[in-house]
Protein backbone atom coordinates (compact mmCIF):
# COMPACT_ATOMS: atom_id res chain seq x y z
CA UNK A 1 0.00 0.00 0.00
CA UNK A 2 2.97 2.49 1.19
CA UNK A 3 4.63 1.73 -2.05
CA UNK A 4 2.01 2.44 -4.35
CA UNK A 5 0.86 5.37 -2.63
CA UNK A 6 4.67 7.40 -3.36
CA UNK A 7 4.12 8.72 -6.73
CA UNK A 8 0.98 10.33 -5.47
CA UNK A 9 1.92 12.18 -2.21
CA UNK A 10 5.58 12.67 -3.33
CA UNK A 11 4.47 15.92 -4.21
CA UNK A 12 3.49 16.83 -1.09
CA UNK A 13 6.48 15.36 0.65
CA UNK A 14 8.75 17.66 -1.31
CA UNK A 15 7.07 20.56 -0.92
CA UNK A 16 7.92 19.96 2.66
CA UNK A 17 11.31 20.90 4.50
CA UNK A 18 13.53 17.64 4.72
CA UNK A 19 13.04 17.18 8.90
CA UNK A 20 8.92 17.89 8.73
CA UNK A 21 8.94 15.19 5.68
CA UNK A 22 11.31 12.57 7.05
CA UNK A 23 8.51 13.30 10.52
CA UNK A 24 5.60 12.56 8.46
CA UNK A 25 6.97 9.85 6.50
CA UNK A 26 7.42 8.20 10.12
CA UNK A 27 4.10 9.24 11.56
CA UNK A 28 2.67 7.85 8.39
CA UNK A 29 4.22 4.15 9.03
CA UNK A 30 2.93 3.97 12.55
CA UNK A 31 -0.83 4.42 11.75
CA UNK A 32 -1.08 3.06 7.89
CA UNK A 33 -2.23 -0.54 8.04
CA UNK A 34 0.62 -2.49 6.07
CA UNK A 35 0.55 -5.95 4.91
CA UNK A 36 3.28 -8.60 5.21
CA UNK A 37 6.04 -8.20 2.37
CA UNK A 38 5.61 -10.93 -0.23
CA UNK A 39 7.86 -13.64 0.35
CA UNK A 40 11.89 -13.41 -0.87
CA UNK A 41 13.23 -15.17 -3.87
CA UNK A 42 15.02 -17.81 -1.74
CA UNK A 43 17.88 -17.14 -4.26
CA UNK A 44 18.40 -14.03 -2.23
CA UNK A 45 18.51 -15.27 1.41
CA UNK A 46 21.62 -14.10 3.13
CA UNK A 47 23.54 -15.47 6.19
CA UNK A 48 24.88 -12.12 7.47
CA UNK A 49 27.17 -13.49 10.58
CA UNK A 50 25.11 -16.26 11.15
CA UNK A 51 21.54 -13.68 11.00
CA UNK A 52 19.20 -15.81 8.89
CA UNK A 53 17.88 -12.55 6.36
CA UNK A 54 15.09 -13.60 3.50
CA UNK A 55 17.67 -11.22 1.54
CA UNK A 56 20.48 -8.62 1.67
CA UNK A 57 18.30 -5.08 1.41
CA UNK A 58 18.72 -3.24 4.28
CA UNK A 59 17.27 0.08 5.94
CA UNK A 60 20.15 2.36 7.02
CA UNK A 61 19.98 3.95 10.75
CA UNK A 62 18.34 7.44 10.28
CA UNK A 63 15.28 6.74 8.89
CA UNK A 64 13.75 5.73 12.37
CA UNK A 65 16.05 7.30 14.73
CA UNK A 66 13.52 6.55 17.83
CA UNK A 67 12.78 3.20 17.10
CA UNK A 68 9.33 3.78 16.50
CA UNK A 69 8.58 1.77 13.16
CA UNK A 70 10.89 -1.00 13.03
CA UNK A 71 7.92 -3.56 12.04
CA UNK A 72 6.73 -1.59 9.75
CA UNK A 73 9.84 -1.01 7.81
CA UNK A 74 9.93 -5.01 7.26
CA UNK A 75 6.66 -4.95 6.02
CA UNK A 76 7.85 -2.80 3.40
CA UNK A 77 10.61 -5.70 2.21
CA UNK A 78 13.26 -4.74 4.01
CA UNK A 79 15.26 -8.04 5.03
CA UNK A 80 17.09 -6.14 7.97
CA UNK A 81 15.76 -2.85 9.54
CA UNK A 82 18.89 -1.02 11.64
CA UNK A 83 17.19 1.92 13.82
CA UNK A 84 19.25 4.72 15.69
CA UNK A 85 21.72 6.31 16.23
CA UNK A 86 20.55 5.70 19.73
CA UNK A 87 22.34 7.84 22.56
CA UNK A 88 22.70 6.73 26.10
CA UNK A 89 20.67 9.90 27.34
CA UNK A 90 18.21 12.17 25.46
CA UNK A 91 20.02 14.82 23.39
CA UNK A 92 18.13 17.18 20.79
CA UNK A 93 21.00 17.08 18.36
CA UNK A 94 22.10 20.44 16.73
CA UNK A 95 20.02 23.29 15.80
CA UNK A 96 17.83 23.37 13.00
CA UNK A 97 17.64 23.80 10.10
CA UNK A 98 19.90 20.71 9.82
CA UNK A 99 18.94 18.48 7.03
CA UNK A 100 18.77 19.87 3.25
CA UNK A 101 17.94 17.65 -0.02
CA UNK A 102 20.42 18.69 -2.95
CA UNK A 103 17.80 17.02 -5.89
CA UNK A 104 20.15 17.42 -8.50
CA UNK A 105 22.44 15.65 -7.04
CA UNK A 106 20.52 12.94 -6.01
CA UNK A 107 22.02 13.56 -2.23
CA UNK A 108 21.94 14.78 1.19
CA UNK A 109 23.58 16.78 4.10
CA UNK A 110 22.64 15.90 7.39
CA UNK A 111 23.99 17.39 10.51
CA UNK A 112 21.05 16.37 13.27
CA UNK A 113 23.82 15.09 15.88
CA UNK A 114 22.43 12.25 16.91
CA UNK A 115 19.26 13.71 18.42
CA UNK A 116 17.65 10.41 20.17
CA UNK A 117 15.19 9.66 22.64
CA UNK A 118 17.81 8.32 25.22
CA UNK A 119 18.07 4.39 25.69
CA UNK A 120 15.56 4.10 28.57
CA UNK A 121 13.00 4.98 26.31
CA UNK A 122 13.92 3.21 23.25
CA UNK A 123 14.49 -0.41 25.48
CA UNK A 124 11.05 0.80 26.39
CA UNK A 125 9.76 0.42 22.75
CA UNK A 126 11.75 -2.30 22.02
CA UNK A 127 10.97 -4.41 24.62
CA UNK A 128 7.20 -3.71 23.82
CA UNK A 129 7.46 -5.35 20.22
CA UNK A 130 7.14 -8.92 19.44
CA UNK A 131 10.39 -10.24 18.12
CA UNK A 132 10.58 -10.87 14.21
CA UNK A 133 12.92 -10.34 11.43
CA UNK A 134 16.34 -9.22 12.05
CA UNK A 135 17.02 -5.83 13.86
CA UNK A 136 19.76 -4.03 14.35
CA UNK A 137 20.29 -0.46 16.84
CA UNK A 138 22.84 1.84 15.88
CA UNK A 139 24.57 3.14 18.81
CA UNK A 140 26.38 6.62 19.52
CA UNK A 141 27.72 8.62 21.85
CA UNK A 142 26.27 11.61 24.50
CA UNK A 143 27.99 14.68 22.25
CA UNK A 144 28.73 15.86 26.32
CA UNK A 145 29.86 12.54 27.59
CA UNK A 146 32.86 13.21 29.93
CA UNK A 147 33.48 8.95 28.68
CA UNK A 148 32.16 8.09 25.66
CA UNK A 149 33.58 4.22 25.68
CA UNK A 150 31.42 3.98 28.89
CA UNK A 151 28.37 5.39 27.16
CA UNK A 152 29.09 2.32 24.22
CA UNK A 153 29.24 -0.38 26.96
CA UNK A 154 26.06 0.72 28.89
CA UNK A 155 24.23 1.18 25.65
CA UNK A 156 25.43 -2.57 24.25
CA UNK A 157 24.25 -3.71 27.91
CA UNK A 158 21.10 -2.12 28.24
CA UNK A 159 20.07 -2.39 24.10
CA UNK A 160 22.45 -5.69 23.24
CA UNK A 161 19.39 -8.41 24.62
CA UNK A 162 16.59 -6.09 22.68
CA UNK A 163 17.99 -7.00 19.12
CA UNK A 164 19.93 -9.03 16.56
CA UNK A 165 22.94 -7.20 16.71
CA UNK A 166 24.09 -3.73 17.43
CA UNK A 167 25.91 -1.09 15.45
CA UNK A 168 29.33 1.03 17.00
CA UNK A 169 29.09 3.99 15.26
CA UNK A 170 32.63 5.94 16.01
CA UNK A 171 32.15 7.62 12.02
CA UNK A 172 29.63 9.98 12.67
CA UNK A 173 30.34 13.46 11.51
CA UNK A 174 28.33 15.08 13.44
CA UNK A 175 29.34 14.43 16.59
CA UNK A 176 32.55 16.33 17.76
CA UNK A 177 35.44 14.14 18.25
CA UNK A 178 33.14 11.16 17.88
CA UNK A 179 35.41 9.96 15.06
CA UNK A 180 38.57 9.94 16.81
CA UNK A 181 37.80 6.34 17.97
CA UNK A 182 38.43 5.27 14.81
CA UNK A 183 42.57 5.36 15.78
CA UNK A 184 44.00 2.17 16.75
CA UNK A 185 44.31 2.62 20.45
CA UNK A 186 40.92 4.27 21.35
CA UNK A 187 39.48 1.51 19.06
CA UNK A 188 41.43 -1.16 20.44
CA UNK A 189 40.05 -0.39 23.98
CA UNK A 190 36.18 0.05 22.64
CA UNK A 191 36.46 -2.96 20.89
CA UNK A 192 37.69 -5.16 23.91
CA UNK A 193 35.78 -3.58 26.60
CA UNK A 194 32.38 -4.19 24.62
CA UNK A 195 33.56 -7.55 23.53
CA UNK A 196 34.37 -8.91 27.33
CA UNK A 197 30.85 -7.50 28.28
CA UNK A 198 29.21 -9.22 25.25
CA UNK A 199 30.80 -12.34 26.74
CA UNK A 200 30.49 -11.53 30.46
CA UNK A 201 26.78 -10.74 29.82
CA UNK A 202 26.54 -13.93 27.68
CA UNK A 203 24.68 -12.21 24.73
CA UNK A 204 23.99 -13.32 21.90
CA UNK A 205 23.85 -9.88 20.34
CA UNK A 206 26.35 -9.85 17.14
CA UNK A 207 28.35 -6.55 17.52
CA UNK A 208 29.04 -4.26 13.87
CA UNK A 209 31.69 -1.53 13.61
CA UNK A 210 30.92 0.95 11.17
CA UNK A 211 33.43 3.12 9.37
CA UNK A 212 33.87 6.37 7.86
CA UNK A 213 34.10 7.08 3.87
CA UNK A 214 36.91 9.32 4.55
CA UNK A 215 39.76 6.90 5.64
CA UNK A 216 42.76 6.95 4.10
CA UNK A 217 44.59 3.38 3.20
CA UNK A 218 46.85 3.34 6.58
CA UNK A 219 43.70 4.50 8.50
CA UNK A 220 41.62 1.96 6.65
CA UNK A 221 44.75 -0.70 7.62
CA UNK A 222 44.68 0.23 11.55
CA UNK A 223 40.74 -0.04 11.56
CA UNK A 224 40.92 -3.51 10.18
CA UNK A 225 44.29 -4.45 12.13
CA UNK A 226 42.10 -4.10 15.18
CA UNK A 227 38.68 -5.26 14.36
CA UNK A 228 39.92 -8.68 13.22
CA UNK A 229 42.65 -8.95 15.92
CA UNK A 230 39.60 -8.33 18.43
CA UNK A 231 36.74 -10.47 16.20
CA UNK A 232 34.28 -8.57 15.50
CA UNK A 233 30.79 -10.06 13.73
CA UNK A 234 30.83 -7.16 10.67
CA UNK A 235 31.87 -3.95 9.35
CA UNK A 236 29.48 -1.65 8.05
CA UNK A 237 31.30 0.77 4.74
CA UNK A 238 30.19 3.17 5.20
CA UNK A 239 29.06 6.43 7.19
CA UNK A 240 28.20 9.84 5.33
CA UNK A 241 31.43 12.29 3.80
CA UNK A 242 32.95 15.87 4.71
CA UNK A 243 34.15 15.44 1.53
CA UNK A 244 32.24 17.69 -1.33
CA UNK A 245 33.37 17.04 -4.65
CA UNK A 246 33.21 19.51 -7.15
CA UNK A 247 31.01 17.99 -9.36
CA UNK A 248 28.28 19.08 -6.81
CA UNK A 249 25.44 20.80 -8.78
CA UNK A 250 24.05 22.26 -5.40
CA UNK A 251 26.50 24.98 -5.28
CA UNK A 252 24.51 26.71 -2.88
CA UNK A 253 23.78 24.13 -0.80
CA UNK A 254 27.29 22.30 -1.05
CA UNK A 255 28.59 24.30 1.81
CA UNK A 256 26.53 23.11 4.26
CA UNK A 257 28.36 21.75 7.40
CA UNK A 258 27.89 18.21 7.84
CA UNK A 259 27.32 14.52 6.57
CA UNK A 260 26.83 14.11 2.62
CA UNK A 261 24.96 11.02 1.38
CA UNK A 262 23.43 10.15 -1.77
CA UNK A 263 24.77 9.70 -5.39
CA UNK A 264 27.95 11.37 -5.03
CA UNK A 265 29.41 8.73 -1.98
CA UNK A 266 28.35 5.52 -4.26
CA UNK A 267 32.40 5.42 -6.15
CA UNK A 268 34.61 6.78 -2.98
CA UNK A 269 32.53 4.11 -0.65
CA UNK A 270 32.39 1.28 -2.94
CA UNK A 271 36.15 2.01 -3.49
CA UNK A 272 36.69 1.76 0.06
CA UNK A 273 34.30 -0.96 0.15
CA UNK A 274 36.34 -3.18 -1.67
CA UNK A 275 39.89 -2.49 -0.37
CA UNK A 276 38.22 -3.58 2.90
CA UNK A 277 36.76 -6.95 1.30
CA UNK A 278 40.80 -7.73 -0.13
CA UNK A 279 42.38 -6.72 3.80
CA UNK A 280 39.27 -8.72 5.50
CA UNK A 281 39.63 -12.19 3.91
CA UNK A 282 36.24 -13.22 4.33
CA UNK A 283 36.84 -13.08 8.22
CA UNK A 284 33.62 -11.30 8.83
CA UNK A 285 30.89 -10.41 6.54
CA UNK A 286 30.54 -6.44 4.80
CA UNK A 287 27.55 -4.47 4.78
CA UNK A 288 27.76 -2.02 1.81
CA UNK A 289 26.38 1.51 2.20
CA UNK A 290 26.73 4.85 0.26
CA UNK A 291 24.86 6.31 -2.81
CA UNK A 292 22.92 2.86 -3.62
CA UNK A 293 20.43 4.59 -6.09
CA UNK A 294 19.22 1.15 -8.54
CA UNK A 295 19.23 -1.84 -8.77
CA UNK A 296 22.18 -2.28 -10.51
CA UNK A 297 24.21 -0.17 -7.89
CA UNK A 298 23.07 -2.66 -5.34
CA UNK A 299 24.61 -5.38 -7.38
CA UNK A 300 27.63 -3.49 -7.87
CA UNK A 301 28.03 -2.93 -3.52
CA UNK A 302 27.62 -7.00 -3.64
CA UNK A 303 30.16 -7.57 -6.45
CA UNK A 304 32.97 -5.34 -4.42
CA UNK A 305 32.47 -7.03 -1.72
CA UNK A 306 29.35 -6.75 0.51
CA UNK A 307 27.50 -9.46 2.12
CA UNK A 308 24.34 -7.40 2.17
CA UNK A 309 23.92 -3.52 1.68
CA UNK A 310 21.76 -0.40 3.18
CA UNK A 311 20.32 2.15 1.48
CA UNK A 312 18.40 5.27 2.84
CA UNK A 313 18.91 8.88 1.06
CA UNK A 314 17.59 7.39 -2.59
CA UNK A 315 14.40 6.44 -0.69
CA UNK A 316 13.71 10.04 -0.18
CA UNK A 317 13.77 10.60 -4.00
CA UNK A 318 12.25 7.64 -5.66
CA UNK A 319 10.67 5.79 -2.82
CA UNK A 320 10.24 2.14 -1.01
CA UNK A 321 9.86 0.85 -4.58
CA UNK A 322 13.70 1.18 -5.13
CA UNK A 323 13.65 -1.99 -2.42
CA UNK A 324 11.72 -3.92 -4.97
CA UNK A 325 13.69 -2.81 -8.13
CA UNK A 326 16.97 -3.78 -6.07
CA UNK A 327 15.74 -7.23 -5.65
CA UNK A 328 14.99 -7.67 -9.35
CA UNK A 329 18.51 -6.37 -10.41
CA UNK A 330 19.90 -9.20 -7.93
CA UNK A 331 17.94 -12.02 -9.45
CA UNK A 332 18.63 -10.75 -13.09
CA UNK A 333 22.59 -10.79 -11.88
CA UNK A 334 22.26 -14.23 -10.07
CA UNK A 335 21.18 -15.36 -13.86
CA UNK A 336 23.39 -13.81 -15.75
CA UNK A 337 26.10 -14.57 -13.57
CA UNK A 338 24.75 -18.37 -13.96
CA UNK A 339 25.36 -18.31 -9.55
CA UNK A 340 22.60 -20.74 -7.17
CA UNK A 341 22.49 -17.78 -4.57
CA UNK A 342 23.39 -14.17 -4.06
CA UNK A 343 26.20 -14.87 -1.75
CA UNK A 344 28.63 -16.27 -4.61
CA UNK A 345 28.45 -12.74 -6.33
CA UNK A 346 30.16 -11.66 -3.44
CA UNK A 347 33.72 -10.05 -4.41
CA UNK A 348 33.96 -10.66 -7.90
CA UNK A 349 34.87 -7.38 -8.57
CA UNK A 350 36.60 -6.60 -6.00
CA UNK A 351 39.99 -6.12 -7.51
CA UNK A 352 39.33 -4.12 -10.08
CA UNK A 353 36.43 -1.50 -7.65
CA UNK A 354 39.86 -1.48 -4.94
CA UNK A 355 41.73 0.49 -8.30
CA UNK A 356 38.97 2.54 -9.48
Amino acid sequence: MFPGLFPLIQPLIRALDPETAHDWTVAALERMPLPPAAADDPRLRCMLAGLDCANPVGIAPGLDKHARVPDALMRLGFGFVEVGGVTLLPQPGNPKPRVFRLPADGAVINRYGLNSDGMKVIAGRLSARQRRGVLGVNLGANKESPDRIADYLALVEGIGPLAEFVTLNVSSPNTPGLRDLQGRAFLDDLLARVLDLRARLELGTRIFLKIAPDLDDAQLDDVIAVARARGIDAMIVSNTTIARPGTLKEKALAGEAGGLSGKPLFRPSTVLLAKTFLRVERQFPLIGVGGISSGEDAVAKIAAGAEAVQLYSALIYQGPGLIGEIKTAMIRAIEREGAGMIGELVGRNAESWAKA
